[in-house]
């Protein structure tokens, strides 16, 4: 009986290399397969990239300095720790993870999950805060050929667009009158608490109103948050013109599109069709188009979003269009895969019959009383 067992342990063994050698054909045979919507995808990743190396140079013939520490793929995208308009608390990683080309990329992905066709209008709230994800916001609207309705509240959080000569409308202006972004704001607000520069110094709130004068973007002075609110809405309504508001993107933490900061933790990051029913302390824009069966895009956990597309934290070098999960997935070759599965398959059903002959073949050399032939004398 010992050969048998030594001949079954052989079999076994030549089974798990068969296996490996069936696991890694199938490994290593994936293809690469483009993702929906890839042509949209990369066009709006390279008018990203384009739109920020356009800012860069127009910064440098400013003889503007940029810092190699704090934004060391030099974007001229990340501002400074503190500034009379700097309103809120940011993180430098974020920012620089926002600087990615392909977020583009991600924000065409979600506006097509959205279900959003060619001239459909899209409501958009930006602040000065993440001034890489407003382009990329901006080059996947003008990919899609929609529509948008711009809002922006200027003051920015640290390392945002927080230089008070270079505010965001400054950098949207710039890019709509070179022609490389079609798009810009029509109405533009202080930010910060309550919608009107709250925690802003007197300098820093007339700074604020000089960006939005020399930019000639209407401006947005309510005395109370739900006053900013309700004007937004209405500045919305008119400007769609009678055509319906397809979705609704909110780029950073404003108070105005959130209602209050408690709301924040019960809005997620990214795409919602729709939001749960709360007792929500002040409802803002965003939760407002919410309750209005509109799609909301809520760009603010950065990091986060970029985990979940695939794309890398704080990256050095930028990578370039089209480059990441969102573009290309690697998938089974599925002849190859049923190709192996049937081999392996054969190859197990061979081993069943050849080792049941065998336990068949070794219970009839057993010396029994019907075989006595068998029994030594």
């Amino acid at each position: 009986m010992n050969n048998f067992n030594a001949g079954s342990k052989k079999v076994l063994g030549t089974l798990a290399i068969l296996a490996l050698i069936v696991f890694l054909a199938v490994e290593n045979g994936k293809t690469d397969v483009k993702r929906k919507w890839y042509e949209q995808k990369l066009q709006a990743s390279l008018l990203t990239k384009n739109a920020a190396e356009h800012l860069k140079e127009f910064r440098l013939n400013k003889s503007v300095f940029i810092d190699p520490v704090n934004d060391p793929n030099e974007t001229a995208l990340i501002g400074q720790d503190i500034t009379p308009i700097t309103t809120d608390r940011g993180y430098i990683e974020s920012k620089l993870t926002s600087t990615n080309p392909n977020f583009a990329a991600v924000i065409v992905e979600m506006l097509k999950e959205a279900e959003v066709e060619k001239n459909d209008v899209v409501a958009v709230a930006f602040t000065g805060s993440l001034p890489g994800i407003n382009i990329a916001v901006l080059s996947a609207l003008q990919s899609l050929k929609l529509k948008p309705i711009i809002i922006t509240s200027v003051g920015a959080s640290n390392w945002g667009a927080n230089d008070p000569y270079f505010t965001w409308l400054d950098m949207e202006i710039e890019l709509y009158n070179s022609g490389i972004i079609k798009f810009k704001s029509t109405a533009a607000s202080l930010g910060g608490g309550l919608d009107k520069g709250r925690g802003l110094s007197p300098e820093g709130r007339q700074l604020i109103t000089d960006a939005i004068k020399r930019n000639n973007v209407q401006f947005i002075g309510e005395e109370y948050l739900e006053n900013s609110i309700e004007k937004r809405i209405a500045l919305y309504n008119k400007l769609r013109k009678n055509k319906p508001i397809k979705a609704f993107i909110n780029v950073g933490g404003g108070i105005s599109s959130l209602g209050s900061t408690e709301n924040e933790k019960f809005i997620p990051s990214g795409l919602s069709i729709s939001l749960p029913m709360m007792n929500y302390p002040v409802r803002g824009v965003l939760i407002r188009m919410a309750e209005n069966k509109i799609p909301v895009i809520h760009l603010l956990n950065i990091t986060q979003l970029a985990h979940q597309y695939g794309l890398p934290e704080s990256p050095m070098p930028l990578p370039d269009p089209g480059e990441g999960d969102i573009f290309i997935q690697k998938r089974y070759n599925m002849t190859l895969t049923i190709i192996a599965a049937l081999i392996f398959s054969a190859a197990i059903a061979f081993v069943f019959i050849m080792e049941r002959k065998r336990h068949k073949l070794g219970t009839e050399l057993v010396p029994t009383q019907k075989n006595p032939e068998l029994i030594e004398i």
